[in-house]
């Protein structure tokens, strides 16, 4: 500054004046400008807190009241309910297991029709259905999902069950008649049919579940399978399915949980007996189908605590599978891990 006419002293203090006014200035702006409030994260972290937590309270509530339910069968039966046989509303003598082992075997056999059907559709839909049939087996596989089990438990009542009896059955019967499952009289609504509907009524949700997950694998998979010769099988089978071995485990446990719940259209084709035969050709019964069937005749307290307690099982049933379909996942994921890094 110099030639303005100040001597230095004052030029001095007027650089330290302005300087400080700068910073006064800078001080007030950031006074001015308020910190950001973090009010909206809390309160979004808090509301998706709450509704997380209401899901397990729905699972505990729903268990609770069951189990108040569902007492005094409890307190007289005990652990017995779910190893005898008797069921005899009469006598008031209730056992579970005829249901128990219904919903296992029914349950067993869909999952053994439909897992690699449901599996194979999605393998072919993503990897080598051309883009014009691949839509309509698409729709068409919602709309299976849409279908009302009431309207397939009829389709299975007079379509399915008169077509079984004829053709199928007594195919079996001759020659694998052998076999302790395919031995007795063939009635129609039986076991084996019980085990189809539900197949049927699973079989969109697994597909679908399926293809989206093998529709996540990422193409530098196939592409590195393709590089070092493989075929399209080959491919599929190491890059696709192996990969997505997880994912497809999970699908196959949705439809499991929705087997075991099934309700309407397994009633009204298995035959709603009580009894454990080897035999697929005769009648069954599963937990939810005598709880739908017998539900409005319960005309004592007795008999309906023992519905109660049936509905617990196959809550407790559902609650454990789903555990136990964990731990495998866990597992397996375990093991995948350890193999990436050997």
């Amino acid at each position: 500054m110099h030639g303005s006419g100040f001597p230095l002293p004052v030029q001095f203090k007027l650089i330290m004046a302005i300087t400080a006014s700068i910073a006064v200035e800078e001080s007030s702006a950031q006074a001015r400008m308020a910190r950001p409030s973090r009010f909206g994260d809390k309160a979004f972290e808090w509301l998706t807190l709450a509704m997380a937590l209401t899901v397990v309270v729905l699972v505990v509530l729903i268990g609770w009241q069951l189990w108040r339910g569902s007492a005094l069968a409890i307190q007289k039966f005990g652990f017995h309910f779910l190893t005898t046989s008797t069921w005899d509303p009469v006598a008031e003598q209730f056992g579970a297991l005829p249901f128990i082992y219904g919903t296992l075997v029914s349950s067993l056999i869909a999952l053994l029709i439909a897992v690699p059907l449901g599996i194979a559709t999605a393998a072919y839909l993503t990897e080598l259905a051309p883009l014009w049939i691949r839509q309509a087996l698409v729709s068409l596989i919602e709309m299976l999902a849409a279908i009302p089990s009431v309207i397939l438990g009829l389709w299975g009542i007079f379509v399915m069950i008169p077509w079984l009896r004829d053709y199928p059955f007594p195919f079996l019967k001759r020659f694998f008649g052998w076999i302790p499952l395919f031995t007795g009289s063939i009635y129609g609504p039986c076991m084996f049919a019980g085990g189809i509907i539900i197949a049927i009524m699973i079989l969109p949700i697994i597909t679908s579940v399926s293809r989206e997950i093998l529709r996540s694998v990422p193409d530098l998979q196939r592409e590195a399978a393709y590089a070092l010769g493989a075929t399209r099988w080959e491919a599929t089978r190491i890059a696709v399915l192996s990969y997505a071995k997880n994912g497809l485990f999970g699908a196959v446990i949705l439809g499991l949980g929705r087997a075991l719940g099934e309700t309407m259209a397994v009633t009204m084709v298995i035959g709603n007996t009580p009894q454990i035969a080897a035999s697929l050709f005769k009648p069954g019964y599963t937990l939810a189908s005598v709880i739908a069937n017998e539900f409005t005749e319960a005309t004592t307290d007795m008999y309906l605590q023992a519905l109660f307690e049936v509905g617990l099982v196959l809550f407790g049933t559902t609650i454990l599978v789903n555990l136990l379909a964990q731990l495998l996942l866990r597992t397996i994921a375990v093991k995948s891990a350890t193999r990436a890094v050997q």
